[in-house]
């Protein structure tokens, strides 16, 4: 069996690296597929492919017209979601990514530091599982492959 794991969070840290390190340690059978993690590639894609557009309103609701399609499309092939919460950065796209996972039936785990619980308590309520760290979201991960 292999599973395919989309990794929804932040784009800023290094964190998708470190559980793509840790699944290989682990000789664990998944791929992982995530947002677009170049961040100016994704502001821009909208004027990339249709052309120069109004005013920054416009720019932006193309783009994310084509980032959602991107991510729809991802996420209804995905086998599990994990979702990132980190303390530095506002991470609206991860709870919408984390909210339509669990709206589709997916299997999540959401990582978030200590200092998030409140603020994510329902969102946390109706993943799967909610885990602290990457290692933990890992070793879940590999619970499923016993």
């Amino acid at each position: 069996m292999e599973l395919t794991v989309y990794l929804a969070g932040e784009i800023h840290s290094n964190w998708r690296e470190e559980m793509k390190q840790k699944a290989e340690a682990a000789d664990l059978p998944i791929t992982f597929v995530s947002p677009q993690t170049d961040h100016d590639r994704s502001d821009n894609i909208g004027e990339e492919i249709l052309g120069k557009q109004p005013g920054p309103y416009y720019k932006d609701d193309a783009a994310s017209d084509i980032n959602n399609f991107r991510t729809q499309i991802l996420l209804q092939k995905a086998d599990v979601v994990i979702a990132l919460f980190g303390e530095k950065y506002r991470q609206w796209n991860t709870a919408m990514d984390a909210s339509a996972a669990i709206t589709m039936g997916k299997p999540t785990i959401i990582i978030r530091p200590p200092e998030l619980i409140h603020p994510l308590k329902e969102l946390s309520n109706r993943a799967n599982v909610t885990v602290e760290t990457v290692d933990q979201a890992i070793e879940v991960l590999k619970y499923v492959f016993e």
